[in-house]
């Protein structure tokens, strides 16, 4: 009986551990609605998508409060807060961590938008970005960009935290000069 060479199994191995669980072919598309969830902010308040029918929505999703990352692209948001108020949109960031975790990172980093805890993985696994890493579940780093009837207007994965909310507001121009 013939045997895998160790770095055969090892590199097998690896690749099953850190494999997103949902496909990329998961995420919802462009011109589809956009999935309902319902989780609570960092105040305890219950949100939705819903809620923001009729406005501009950019919802992002990220890994983990407190990372280098994930700080970079909320403080990000915040520092454009202004801009994307002005043109038309609201932002929400969700991740895996808890209501508790929420209110110290908006807290720390005077966040003025809703960070959602889906603590329950369910909206992550509904816009297709849970992945996991050695058995450890987060949210991949994926925007999405809801139209004001509810419809994803624009998808934007493994973006860059730094620019991210430059490329919305960018796109959020572009869009709201060809609706009707």
């Amino acid at each position: 009986m013939r045997r895998l060479p160790l770095l055969f199994v090892l590199t097998l191995l690896c690749s099953l551990l850190t494999a997103p669980v949902l496909a990329a072919d998961a995420l919802p598309k462009a011109g589809t609605a956009a999935p309902a969830f319902r989780l609570q902010d960092q105040d305890g308040h219950w949100r939705s998508p819903a809620d923001y029918h009729g406005h501009w929505l950019v919802l992002y999703f990220y890994p983990k409060d407190f990372t280098p990352g994930c700080t970079t692209e909320v403080c990000t948001f915040r520092d454009d807060i202004a801009k994307l108020r002005q043109a038309g949109a609201s932002v929400v960031g969700v991740s895996l961590d808890d209501v508790k975790s929420h209110a110290d990172f908006a807290a720390k980093y005077h966040v003025p938008f809703p960070l959602l805890a889906d603590t329950d993985r369910k909206a992550a696994t509904e816009y297709g970005v849970l992945g996991s890493m050695v058995g450890i579940h987060y949210a991949k780093r994926t925007t999405f960009l809801i139209d004001p009837q509810g419809r994803i207007a624009k998808v934007y994965v493994d973006v860059d935290p730094k620019a991210n909310s430059g490329q919305v507001l960018a796109d959020l121009a572009a869009l709201q000069k060809v609706a009707p």
